[in-house]
């Protein structure tokens, strides 16, 4: 069943038929985040003359593991305002000592599988708590990330040893020059994206994030896509954990800085942070060019606090400008106040769903009392 998701567009009249059948052609929502990472690629060969791929495949080895958690992120930041997942980067840390401590005994693969399950677990406190509990996501999430800081002390105190000498050769094996980790989370993005575009709980993720209440009225089952969605981010910080602990080393803050830039990096890449529209392509665009830009700070001299503070400022001016470009500023900020309230009937619909059936697909119609000029449209 294909699952078309599109916002109203008030009449303003009648269009021709050429009108309708004309092409649109629109700037990309990761095409900002592209120009960055061209930005500063230029200005790094500046500073530093060289071989010109050079800072580009140095970027391709530390990136893929900030896409692999950004993926995750993203699909939580789809479902609408108030969902981030704060737990992404005590995970990390957590899972690095899991993977090195089954890895001795039961392999490196099954160390790598270990901590993917242990970003899973950790993933399921959080869904606990916000489809049982009801707990606001983001305290949730930051509840699980105190516990996991617990288990990482504990585990730390008793590690011993590292990775296996066959998945670092792994995280760092190149063929043509160009990381194979990177080659591999190519294919899974690829993979993210058909499952966002043509299967139903892709779909079904963004119509979560177009409106909660609209989505469960068409029949969909919003609180499972929603603990999909938390138990996947969590999986994938689990499994960069485990691949970090071989590319660096375990560590108690190994991942301290991966829930801010995974945060970052899906903004920047495009992903509209009121929900509803997951950019895949954004991911690998924002982490090409956070990696970029550390890079250049670096060599510059800037302090690891200062490089925060401009990733903030970098964050807040996009949001700033994407909710202003696209309308949707009041709207967002209601439905954020709803999500911490708890209160799903403050979302703001004043239309229900208005579903149809045609054949093998389904229209799914969102009203919202935003009134602007035009309406996205999002495209399922």
């Amino acid at each position: 069943m294909n699952l078309r998701l599109t916002r109203r567009v008030p009449a303003t009249g009648t269009a021709t038929a050429g009108e309708r059948k004309s092409p649109v052609l629109r700037w990309p929502a990761w095409g900002w985040s592209l120009i960055g990472v061209l930005v500063v690629w230029g200005i790094i060969m500046s500073v530093r003359p060289g071989a010109p791929l050079d800072p580009m495949m140095q970027a391709l080895s530390l990136a893929p593991f900030l896409v692999l958690v950004a993926l995750g992120q993203m699909l939580v930041i789809t479902l609408g305002p108030g969902n981030i997942d704060v737990s992404v980067g005590t995970i990390i840390s957590m899972s690095s000592y899991v993977s090195v401590a089954i890895g001795a005994t039961a392999g490196p693969l099954a160390g790598v599988a270990a901590a993917g399950a242990a970003g899973i677990a950790a993933g399921a406190v959080s869904v606990i708590a916000i489809l049982l509990l009801r707990v606001p996501p983001i305290i949730a999430t930051l509840a699980t990330s105190l516990i996991v800081t617990s288990a990482t002390l504990l585990l730390a105190d008793a590690a011993r040893g590292g990775a296996d000498a066959s998945l670092r050769a792994f995280v760092n094996a190149k063929a043509l020059g160009v990381p194979v980790l990177a080659m591999i989370v190519v294919g899974f993005s690829a993979f993210i994206w058909f499952l966002l575009r043509r299967t139903r709980l892709g779909l079904s993720v963004i119509a979560v994030g177009q409106s909660a209440r609209a989505a469960e009225r068409a029949g969909l089952p919003a609180r499972l896509v929603t603990a999909a969605a938390y138990l996947l981010s969590a999986g994938l910080a689990g499994t960069v954990g485990g691949l970090l602990a071989a590319f660096i080393s375990p560590s108690t803050v190994l991942g301290t800085s991966y829930m801010l830039d995974s945060i970052a990096v899906v903004v920047i890449g495009g992903t509209l942070i009121a929900g509803g529209r997951p950019v895949v392509i954004g991911t690998w665009t924002g982490a090409l060019f956070f990696v970029l830009l550390s890079g250049l700070l670096n060599l510059v001299g800037w302090s690891v606090g200062a490089q925060n503070v401009l990733k903030g400022v970098l964050v807040v001016l996009v949001v700033v400008i994407a909710s202003t470009a696209t309308g949707t500023a009041r709207s967002t900020t209601r439905r954020f106040a709803a999500s911490l309230s708890g209160n799903r009937s403050a979302e703001p619909l004043s239309v229900p769903a208005d579903t149809t059936h045609s054949g093998s697909e389904r229209d799914l119609v969102a009203d919202t009392t935003d009134h602007s000029p035009q309406k996205e449209k999002l495209h399922g």
